[in-house]
């Protein structure tokens, strides 16, 4: 029979693009990285326009505050397929740390809600490593499918557990979504959702009953208050915390402001060249870009 561990691995293993494997094998180099995640709209359309989202995991302890740390790198045609610029955005951390989360063992809510989407395990140390992370990502569909079963509906079919769900994890994380977003989420890939709400359910201990494509989950009240409150708790921390990470990312981002450039390019058409003095303090020069930008407009 099929259970949520062999689901995992199935999805873990999905194939990538040329592209996605060569910046993988280049952020790999670094001697504690452990796995390389590959996730986000790329993945699904198989892509490379715009910014390809990775999560390098290391090894080491937890964290102690906050993460993880984001930095945005500019790959060269010569490294690339095709002599085709690429564009990364890194998202790192310790590997301890995103089980640790996507378990739910923390406040946090932004690991176990964007990792029961699907992503692509494109690189790891070795079978101990691909062991972990698979564990983390079905730990991952447990704690969203859990926290569905006590926002979502009485009984409905899986896609309604799973568009309660996002909604509530977009309200809490301070995210600009625009509305429909979770349809957009669950249209590429129903019959995925479909499949592993059942099995996420059963791995987690939640008895259910299905009749057809409704589904009905059998929380004890005890049990159900205590995700409600549980769930409190995270929804009022949440904003909180992302701000925290915004603020925090502003001082770290690696390469934020060729980032910040790239972004401008892409939505207004007016080139944008950076001085070394722009690239060290991003913050400080943004206003004279901006304006540059705003003179640039009309003309153009």
């Amino acid at each position: 029979m099929t259970d949520l561990a062999d689901v995992v691995r199935r999805q873990l293993a999905a194939p990538t693009i040329d592209a996605v494997r060569t910046i993988a094998t280049q952020l790999a180099q670094t001697p504690d990285t452990l796995a390389i995640l590959f996730y986000g709209s790329n993945l699904r359309t198989g892509s490379t326009e715009g910014v390809l989202d990775f999560y390098v995991l290391t090894a080491g302890p937890r964290e102690r505050g906050i993460w993880p740390t984001v930095s945005y790198r500019e790959f060269d045609p010569a490294d690339a397929p095709n002599g085709e610029r690429l564009r990364a955005k890194i998202a790192t951390m310790r590997l301890s740390t995103f089980a640790d989360a996507a378990a739910a063992a923390t406040l946090d809510t932004t690991i176990w809600t964007r990792f029961v989407q699907p992503s692509a395990l494109v690189w790891s140390r070795d079978p101990a490593a691909r062991d972990n992370v698979a564990d983390a990502i079905a730990a991952a569909a447990r704690s969203a499918a859990r926290f569905a079963a006590a926002l979502g509906p009485e009984a409905a079919p899986a896609r309604d557990y799973w568009r309660a769900l996002f909604r509530q994890t977009y309200a809490a994380e301070f995210r600009v979504e625009a509305r429909g977003r979770e349809d957009q989420i669950l249209a590429h890939d129903p019959d995925r959702y479909h499949q592993l709400l059942p099995l996420a359910w059963q791995a987690d201990g939640i008895a259910f009953v299905q009749d057809g494509e409704r589904l009905r989950p059998a929380l004890p009240p005890v049990q159900r208050r205590a995700l409600l409150r549980a769930w409190g708790v995270r929804r009022r921390a949440g904003k909180p915390i992302n701000i925290a990470r915004l603020i925090r990312a502003a001082f770290t981002f690696e390469g934020a402001a060729r980032y910040g450039a790239w972004k401008i390019e892409r939505h207004t058409n007016v080139p944008v060249t950076l001085s070394p003095w722009a690239e060290r303090h991003p913050i400080l020069a943004a206003p004279g870009v901006l304006w540059r930008v705003w003179r640039a407009r009309p003309a153009r």
